[in-house]
């Protein structure tokens, strides 16, 4: 192998790592995203059983 082939190597390597690490990147954001999406989601559910709760409560007390 030349000294030529050897460094075309090492720029691709170089630019396969580069994409992983991007890669990675964003597989943690997703990652993120979707606990931060459980909750969210959680919360609203409560809040809305909250809500009717209430609601139900205030008809048959009225």
């Amino acid at each position: 192998m030349t000294d030529q082939e050897q460094k075309e190597w090492d720029l691709k390597l170089r630019k396969l790592d580069a994409e992983i690490a991007n890669l990675n990147a964003a597989t943690a954001k997703l990652t993120t995203e979707n606990r931060w999406y459980v909750v969210v989601i959680t919360s609203g559910v409560t809040l809305a059983g909250v809500a009717v709760a209430r609601l139900l409560m205030g008809l048959s007390t009225g």
